[in-house]
């Protein structure tokens, strides 16, 4: 089952940050609303660690445990592909995107791959003490934070707490974009 290419790709928006920032909260926030407006979203989570998602003891876990490459698990409610990687190589955001169904969706979120060449919306908590990445990222958008005033940029600030401002960038955003399929 290979990926549906479109003519134009998706708009693809990264939010990054260092881990236990706040990243998969502000994701897991956003997404509902995001749908609430009528936006599909796809999203890619990236991940340091070794992970599996199928269930030790079940048929497709002993399939990939016996030597399956690839492994695609398919239910009338939901299908899921595991491919074995090589542990060492990191794959490339632009190679997954191209894994995705674009017609299924109107907005690809990203969480991580903070070198790739997108868009992106860094999450930042002034009081952790890490410094903002996006004064040497121009593909940075805006910086989702808790203390504004804690925050120098001069790209938009978004309440990092408040969903539907963020919500509302976003849409901003994707309305914006020359291949955007989202609602008006």
């Amino acid at each position: 089952m290979g990926a549906v290419s479109v003519a134009e790709p998706t708009p693809t928006l990264a939010f990054i940050a260092a881990s236990g920032t706040g990243k998969t909260t502000l994701l897991t926030a956003l997404l509902p609303a995001l749908k609430a407006r009528g936006v599909r979203c796809a999203v890619i989570k990236h991940s340091h660690h070794d992970f599996a998602v199928d269930i030790p003891g079940k048929d497709s876990y002993r399939l990939r445990e016996a030597g399956a490459q690839q492994v695609l698990l398919a239910s009338p409610h939901r299908w899921f592909l595991v491919e074995e990687g090589d542990g060492v190589t990191e794959p490339a955001l632009s190679d997954l995107l191209g894994r995705l169904d674009h017609s299924a969706v109107d907005l690809v979120l990203v969480e991580g791959y903070s070198q790739a060449s997108v868009a992106k919306i860094e999450v930042h908590r002034p009081a952790r003490g890490l410094p903002l990445r996006c004064a040497d990222d121009p593909d940075v958008i805006a910086v989702a934070t808790d203390d504004p005033g804690a925050t120098p940029s001069t790209l938009p600030l978004l309440p990092l707490n408040d969903v539907d401002a963020v919500t509302a960038f976003v849409c901003e955003w994707l309305h914006g974009q020359p291949s955007s399929r989202g609602p008006d």
